[in-house]
């Protein structure tokens, strides 16, 4: 055995080294990315495609003739080029590629530039669709990267290039934002179900898709929730400020806070969300915290540097430093719920750089939902009979049990969630589903469960709203129902094509 330091805590005279985290965290990045990517192509025609429910070319189309000179940095994409299905899936196919060659350790620089660049005209021309905290952060997080990432093309030459410790402090700085600002919405919404450590009595069963883990977690004595409650107000508020102190705090905040993270993701379907927040937690242990987790012969191996590092020319270390301390400052801007307006030139700043979604804010579930409203979608051919469309993710049948789909993300699943809290007209995407199925276009239906209409399409679809509430435990033990369900009303009115436009029709 290779002789390591005795106390993996103890105070080290030589200085701190980030070789080996720089090489995880990298390797973590690449693999976030290709889930991210492999997880969209799988859904891209359904969702943003010549056929799909918002197709992008239509989105671009509109900023040609609304936008002028000013859509290419309203919009940025490379889909200005083409945005047929081809080239989107082109495009989803070089995401995953580029993200194999990230953790292969190719050109890691210019790969997450790339990686950073396709990601960003996916988010550009998907709207809804891809307006997630996950999706900001990992571009954002792309961009912190590029301070870390080395520039040569050879993945030796590329592994012994030298680190710069502010690239570190970076990545350590948005995961400190990503923590603290998701305690802070919540106290500051004025919610009461998190002022009185209610939240999460209703949180496992109402959240977007549960899991089969959060119905049993849901069902723990209310005490237990709110004792779960203080503690995830204290990992989001203080644990993160740990890192500030010393080598031995920042360890003991890598582990609580991928506990914390390794927690929500068996208890819920959050997409690659989960797995970003842990990569960003790798940065915070140096080469000698790692060399003393890892396997021996692969700590000794990612230890070894070439005998002389090459050291960027000052004119590089300026820029490079001036870049990070605007990023910063910026991101100390955008933290908008402790002020109202700033400077005119600078919220004219900010505006400049929203469409590139890459230095944000962030705080999910500011307002924590108490009850859980479904939408049904309904079909029938002769306004009499009807017959459900079901998903494949989010709840129906009230015995099937929730999925789990993680790292995948069902986005239309997910939106079918945010569609139910408000009402039909807020929710245009929601008429053009409809009139796709009216349609029976297979690249929608190809984003259902089932398709009760396989031969042609239905005259008729309505939209009804149910409540569904967890069953007891009771209720399942004898009759296998995970949920219970009461009709509310109507959500969209019946539905009908006339000329290739929706209309509410008079049924026979």
């Amino acid at each position: 055995m290779a002789e390591y330091p005795s106390d993996l805590f103890r105070r080290q005279d030589e200085p701190r080294s980030f070789q080996i985290a720089r090489w995880m965290f990298l390797k973590a990045l690449g693999l976030i990315f290709f889930i991210a990517f492999a997880s969209l192509f799988v859904q891209l025609k359904g969702l943003i495609g010549a056929k799909g429910i918002l197709p992008a070319a239509e989105l671009l189309s509109w900023a040609r003739e609304q936008l002028g000179e000013e859509r290419f940095l309203e919009v940025p994409t490379l889909f200005w080029l083409g945005a047929s299905d081809w080239i989107l899936q082109g495009l989803c196919a070089a995401g995953m590629l580029l993200s194999v060659l990230l953790m292969i350790g190719f050109a890691p620089r210019w790969i997450v530039l790339a990686l950073w660049i396709s990601y960003l005209s996916f988010a550009s021309v998907s709207g809804i669709f891809l307006s997630y905290q996950w999706d900001i952060l990992l571009l954002e997080t792309a961009v912190m990267a590029l301070f870390l990432a080395p520039t040569p093309l050879r993945p030796q030459e590329a592994r012994g290039s030298p680190v710069w410790p502010g690239s570190i402090w970076l990545l350590r700085w948005l995961l400190l934002r990503l923590m603290v600002l998701s305690g802070l919405v919540k106290l500051l919404s004025g919610d009461e179900t998190w002022r009185n450590l209610t939240a999460l009595r209703f949180h496992y069963w109402t959240q977007p898709l549960p899991n089969v883990i959060s119905f049993y977690v849901a069902h723990l004595p209310d005490s237990v929730h709110t004792v779960s409650a203080v503690l995830m107000f204290a990992i989001e508020l203080l644990v993160p400020w740990m890192m500030f102190i010393n080598r031995r705090f920042r360890l003991w905040t890598a582990a609580i806070l991928v506990a914390f993270q390794l927690g929500i993701l068996f208890t819920g379907n959050y997409g690659f969300f989960n797995f970003l927040a842990i990569a960003l937690c790798l940065v915070l242990l140096d080469d000698q915290q790692w060399a003393r987790l890892l396997p021996e012969r692969l700590a000794l191996r990612l230890s070894e540097l070439p005998p002389k590092l090459t050291v960027a020319p000052p004119w590089i270390r300026w820029v490079r430093l001036s870049l990070a301390v605007g990023i910063v400052l910026v991101s100390i801007a955008e933290m908008r719920f402790w002020r109202r307006q700033l400077p005119a030139p600078i919220e004219r700043f900010l505006a400049v750089l929203q469409p590139f979604r890459s230095i944000n804010t962030y705080g999910l579930f500011s307002i924590m939902t108490t009850s859980r409203p479904e939408i049904l979608i309904d079909g029938s051919r002769d306004g009499k009979n009807w017959q459900t469309y079901e998903f494949k993710w989010k709840p129906g049948p009230v015995d099937r049990a929730p999925g789990w789909v993680a790292p995948h993300q069902p986005r239309l699943d997910w939106q079918m969630w945010f569609a139910a809290l408000g009402t039909c007209r807020q929710n245009q995407w929601f008429l053009r589903f409809q009139k796709k199925l009216l349609e029976g276009t297979p690249e929608v239906l190809g984003l259902l469960k089932t398709n009760p209409f396989p031969d042609s399409p239905p005259r008729y679809v309505r939209s009804l709203l149910y409540q569904y509430r967890l069953s007891e435990m009771s209720e399942w033990l004898h009759l296998h129902q995970f949920w219970r369900r009461e009709p509310e009303g109507v959500y969209c009115p019946i539905l009908a094509l006339e000329e290739g436009s929706l209309v509410v029709p008079s049924l026979p």
